[in-house]
């Protein structure tokens, strides 16, 4: 295939706007998966994803379209060395040369590589890994909702990336769509309205006009094949056969197996064993070259001799590096504990391996006196820290602890500084007050409002631990499901914070001390008590719970002991025979209290989150 047969791009919008079901019908025209073997959301691969409903991994596919009939009219063609030139003039005034015998009029094929991408903010690193891949997007905007705040994000982020944008509105199919309101705030995005595609990725209306569009609008990708190799390194998984696979984008020249290649960023060589592409499972090839989006299987059997974001090469003649990716910074931290000690190896090769499907999870080894050893490891927000604690446990096939996740607060010369974001907020109008009151319980610093339409985007300066618990639930709760929030870290705040610690039976719990504002920190003390008292099953003695700031205690609540009815088997007698069973027992719960250690539930800390 040439160059100017290929286009890369992906799917982008806001969570649950119709990305994977838009996927599902693009492999259905391109009949790349079987009628007999289709099922929605079919690139969601992972099982978590499936029964979320939501995507969390990228999904690349490769597919090849062959037009039934010349898809774009001969207009504007000319002659430039004897060759019919076809000029194509998008609608953002570009022009796009192409031979006739390449748009499908003799027959040929295009090769069309897809990379859907996950639509929450905590897998945005994700979005940005594949922006790099890729020469253009479908913006996709769901026809009921609007444009929301993660829309904005993804749009950002595809125009930073210099990315050719195809604008969708999707479900036209749906009653309650409000496609006029929603052409409109695209339009006030900078969009034209003859470029912006009405689909309903359900029923398949229009789909073929998005394939059109695909090969009208997105640019060929550029590159040589007879020059030395140049990959970029986009994600990568493990196999427990093959060693890690990488999943590269080809710049420049073209790799097949047993050729030799060089790792840049870790210096490293390998023989490669296999290249291929998805289609969408691992296919394997002959070669692949420049402009093309595959996989190769390196043959390396440390998980952390490959990095995303590093350039391959070819052995003999390394080239300069590629731009990487930025390494994102964690927004929350929490740490990861074996229920059993004896899981401790299980759980750190388990991590590891999710570190190099997941690179924006962060790892380092730590111990606690109440859980033994751990890891301390630095998530993207709440939803991240929950998929990885079930990812992991289904890795490892036993229980595992999450401490309360925290903010990264550092402290300099005895001064706490906590983390700002800028927070984006969509809503309906009707909703403004609400919203503004909630943002105002979290301390939030409001900046400016401007209106998209019938809705308003309300930007605020608030405390990064303020928003990354129930924000976002309390958000939807207000505002009927309807208002959606984007975050971005802005740096770091002098605050009055203090360490608010969590005792159980005067034994500190360490996983639940957190840092809290002064002023909250009495009624986030006794609140947090008493909640463990309901999540803390009962022992055979009496566990006090204790809250303490500064050496000092603040709450307290007391879970009473169980008790056996150690008389029940008495029948008749004096008093004194039943006194002494009672003294006795007492006796033993002393004991036991002195010696013995609470329990807690290993999905104590993620309740807690819950209010």
């Amino acid at each position: 295939m040439r160059l100017v047969q290929i286009r890369n791009f992906v799917i982008i919008s806001h969570v649950d706007h119709g990305k994977s079901t838009l996927a599902d019908r693009l492999l259905e025209m391109t009949q790349t998966v079987p009628k007999e073997k289709m099922k929605p959301q079919y690139l969601d691969m992972m099982d978590l994803e499936r029964e979320r409903g939501v995507t969390i991994k990228m999904a690349p596919v490769r597919m090849i379209w062959k037009p039934n009939r010349p898809q774009i009219q001969n207009s504007n063609s000319e002659t430039l060395n004897n060759t019919k030139i076809l000029s194509i003039k998008s609608q953002k005034n570009s022009i796009l040369e192409i031979r006739n015998s390449d748009l499908g009029f003799d027959g040929s094929e295009f090769i069309l590589n897809l990379i859907d991408t996950p639509g929450h903010v905590d897998f945005s690193y994700e979005v940005s890994r594949a922006l790099k891949a890729v020469e253009g997007a479908l913006l996709l905007v769901d026809a009921t909702s609007g444009v929301e705040a993660q829309t904005l994000a993804n749009l950002t982020l595809a125009k930073q990336a210099g990315l050719q944008i195809i604008p969708l509105v999707n479900k036209i199919d749906l009653p309650i769509a409000e496609i006029g309101r929603t052409v409109s705030e695209l339009e006030s995005l900078g969009f034209k309205e003859d470029e912006i595609i009405q689909i309903s990725a359900k029923t398949g209306q229009n789909i073929d006009k998005v394939l059109e569009a695909i090969v009208q609008r997105i640019p060929s990708p550029s590159g040589k094949i007879d020059t030395p190799l140049k990959g970029l390194i986009f994600d990568s998984v493990y196999d427990v056969y093959k060693g890690v696979i990488a999943y590269v984008r080809i710049y420049e020249g073209s790799v097949k197996a047993g050729d030799k290649v060089r790792f840049l960023a870790t210096d490293l060589s390998s023989e490669i064993q296999e290249v291929g592409y998805f289609m969408p499972q691992l296919t394997p090839c002959d070669e692949i070259s420049a402009g093309e989006i595959g996989y190769i299987k390196t043959g390396l059997r440390d998980i952390r001799k490959v990095k995303i974001g590093d350039t391959v090469t070819s052995f003999e003649t390394p080239s300069t590096p590629l731009p990487g990716f930025q390494k994102p910074k964690p927004m929350i931290y929490g740490s990861i504990y074996p229920l059993s000690s004896n899981n401790f190896d299980k759980l750190k090769n388990a991590l590891y391996r999710l570190q190099l499907n997941d690179s924006s999870l962060t790892i380092a080894p730590e111990s606690s006196k109440a859980l033994g050893a751990g890891f301390r490891c630095g998530f993207l927000g709440m939803f991240h820290l929950e998929i990885t604690k079930e990812r992991i446990q289904r890795d490892c096939g036993f229980e595992i602890i999450i401490s309360r996740p925290t903010a990264d607060i550092k402290m300099l010369d005895g001064v706490y500084y906590e983390p700002y974001v800028r927070l984006e907020i969509v809503t309906p109008n009707i909703y403004l007050g609400q919203v503004m009151d909630l943002a105002r319980q979290r301390r939030a610093e409001y900046k400016e409002m401007r209106y998209l339409g019938e809705r308003a985007i309300l930007i605020y300066e608030a405390p990064l631990s303020e928003v990354i618990i129930d924000f976002y639930d309390q958000l939807k709760n207000i505002s009927s499901g309807f208002a959606s929030m984007n975050y971005q870290v802005i740096g770091y705040r002098k605050a009055d914070l203090v360490q608010l610690d969590i005792l159980a039976a005067g034994e500190k719990i360490e996983p639940l001390s957190q840092i809290v504002p002064r002023e909250k920190a009495e009624t986030i003390g006794r609140d947090l008590v008493k909640r463990l008292k309901e999540l803390i099953p009962r022992h055979l003695f009496e566990v006090s719970l204790q809250a303490a700031i500064e050496n000092r205690i603040i709450a307290r609540e007391d879970i009473p002991a169980l008790k056996k009815n150690v008389t029940a088997h008495l029948y008749g007698g004096d008093i004194t025979r039943k006194r002494k069973l009672w003294e006795k027992q007492a006796a033993g719960k002393k004991r036991m209290k002195q010696i013995g250690r609470v329990y807690l539930p290993a999905d104590i800390f993620l309740k807690l989150l819950k209010r």
